[in-house]
């Protein structure tokens, strides 16, 4: 099968085609196409010399990932599982806001980091993405997007937060992340993608050396190293030292701040002595906490805590001197909230709190949008 062509960077583009002896800027001009102007047919490269589309022709597939299921949630989410080459599947997410179409993508088939709150966990991991299945979610979203629903459905950010561990895939990672930035690729600035890590310590000390400079959100979840470790196996490994070791070690750009995702399950880390335990942990002038109130799937051992005492722990951080926010519960009704995440592409039963077991083709994906609520 050959490879495709949302694998290559600009300049990986170009010095294929110069060392097969056809002209480099045909990276430009291809870079053009398929990014800015949505053509994914070598033959209607206009201003393409033949040579260089023959070679493309030849050597690389320029069609788009699958999307084989997509399902659209009563607050306007919309959940796609996306099919790989290989026929395994991966779902993303675009989350509607007020001022931006949030796309959700995934980095790996399951996931190997086995957080005890999270659906993917029972998943397993069965492969790493390559950078153009990573890619090619986000352009097959935005194609489905520009004729399902029309030209003016744009996506405008993208957050690492669908199935996987993104810092586990970092190479395919950070390669899809310069396509997303680069001018001639789809020319997405850094401040409107977000990366989400679990902790992975080895690559998060490699971020500041050659990832490009997105915005970082670390899944903490806990502040004391016994309750962390019950929800994220990881921190056995990578204990709450060690994990804050790396990310002093990460320069923060002006008016930069690392965003800490902290899941609230009732009765596990939603306490005063938790609320105490992270205030002294983190540094609120350089920290966000996104507090993400535990939303249940089936045989999952965890609760979400009542509405009274998220209000709560949001107000004693508040208090402390914290920026701490809600993420807005988006999707849910199709099983598309935080931690629901386990793509299959068959017909499963998921459970609906209200109305018992129901039945959809495909379990939902791993985000939701964050909303400030004070």
């Amino acid at each position: 099968m050959k490879p495709s062509i949302f694998d290559l960077s600009h300049d990986e583009l170009k010095k294929i085609l110069t060392d097969n002896k056809v002209s480099g800027f045909g990276a430009t001009q291809i870079f053009d196409w398929l990014y800015k102007k949505w053509e994914f047919n070598p033959e209607n490269w206009s201003n393409v010399a033949k040579k260089t589309r023959e070679f493309i022709q030849e050597q690389y597939s320029t069609e788009l990932n699958k999307i084989v299921w997509n399902g659209l949630s009563k607050d306007g989410t919309r959940k796609f599982l996306v099919k790989m080459y290989d026929g395994q599947t991966v779902e993303a997410v675009a989350i509607p806001a007020r001022d931006r179409l949030t796309l959700c993508v995934s980095s790996q088939v399951g996931c190997a980091v086995g957080c005890t709150f999270c659906h993917t966990a029972t998943q397993g991991l069965k492969r790493h993405l390559k950078t153009g299945e990573v890619v090619g979610q986000y352009m097959s979203v935005q194609q489905w997007l520009f004729d399902n629903v029309g030209p003016e459905e744009k996506l405008t950010n993208i957050v690492y937060m669908g199935q996987g561990e993104p810092l586990h895939n970092y190479e395919n990672m950070k390669r899809a992340t310069e396509i997303f930035l680069h001018e001639r690729g789809l020319g997405l600035g850094q401040r409107r993608i977000t990366l989400s890590t679990s902790g992975l310590v080895p690559a998060i000390e490699k971020l500041a050396l050659d990832f490009p400079p997105v915005n970082l959100a670390i899944s903490l979840h806990s502040a004391r190293n016994d309750v962390r470790t019950e929800m994220m196996p990881i921190n056995k490994v990578y204990d709450l030292d060690r994990l804050f070791a790396a990310i002093k070690k990460i320069p923060l750009k002006a008016h930069r701040r690392i965003t800490y995702e902290y899941l609230l399950a009732d009765g596990v880390n939603d306490t005063m002595e938790d609320v105490v335990a992270l205030a002294e942990l983190l540094n609120s002038k350089e920290s966000k906490i996104n507090l993400i109130p535990f939303n249940e799937f089936p045989g999952s051992k965890y609760k979400r805590p009542s509405e009274q005492k998220i209000m709560w722990f949001l107000d004693q951080m508040i208090k402390r001197g914290f920026t701490c926010t809600i993420r807005t519960t988006k999707g849910s009704d199709i099983l598309a909230a935080c931690g629901q995440l386990k793509s299959e592409y068959d017909k499963v039963n998921l459970w609906n709190k209200d109305e018992g077991p129901v039945v959809i083709p495909s379990i939902a994906n791993n985000v939701v949008q964050n909303q400030t609520t004070r």
